[in-house]
């Protein structure tokens, strides 16, 4: 064999060599995404806390500045109530947990109301007048500003883990509480109560409330 044969064979076996000698990488993974849910509150470490949201309850208080009427609704988040000319729509229900120090409850409520544009004769329409934070124990941090109505938060149903009295047990028991009690007089005894005028209602434009999802 010939030197230049001879070289040409130990540049080929070198070459091959060092390309069998490299271990392929392998390709990076892909970061796995971790979605988070609006309707369901998570700890650090990804565990749920309390009562779902769409199982809380949040009760709200409607005054009519008009005739001094007021009125207690009970709405889930992600629903509304209409009564009359007002719509109240509740997104989202919060407290604070039981061992935390400063203790308050709140709701994020949409209020929308049907009535005539500011300054003009026009036709009513509907019309939001306030969307935001209301809290029980602070009232001041977010105020509903309207001529007739006003709305605040009175409680937000929902229970923490540990507790000894979740939500429907408590219905429960004052239901039972309620059938037990005795009655104050007999059926037969008892005043008749007056009937409402009828052209009072319709003026007020107020009838029962209706729950919207």
């Amino acid at each position: 064999m010939s030197r230049t044969a001879s070289a040409l064979f130990l540049s080929a076996a070198l070459i091959l060599s060092g390309c069998s000698s490299g271990e392929p990488q392998a390709e990076p993974k892909a970061k796995a995404k971790t979605t988070a849910s609006a309707d369901k509150p998570v700890s650090a470490d990804g565990e749920q806390i309390g009562t779902p949201m769409a199982e809380r309850v949040a009760v709200i208080g409607l005054l009519n500045k008009r005739n001094g009427q007021t009125r207690d609704f009970e709405v889930k988040p992600g629903e509304a109530v209409r009564f009359g000319k007002v719509v109240i729509r509740v997104r989202a229900c919060e407290k604070t947990a039981p061992w935390e120090n400063y203790q308050d409850q709140g709701a994020f409520v949409q209020l929308i109301v049907r009535q005539r544009p500011a300054g003009t004769n026009d036709a009513e329409r509907w019309a939001q007048i306030f969307s935001g934070w209301l809290f029980k124990e602070n009232p001041t941090a977010n105020i509903v500003q309207h001529a007739i109505y006003d709305v605040w938060v009175k409680e937000c149903r929902m229970s923490f883990p540990g507790e000894e009295a979740p939500v429907e047990e408590s219905r429960d028991e004052s239901a039972s509480n309620r059938s037990s009690a005795p009655q104050s007089a007999p059926a037969d005894k008892a005043p008749a109560a007056a009937p409402a005028p009828a052209d009072e209602a319709e003026n007020s434009g107020e009838g029962e409330a209706t729950v919207e999802t």
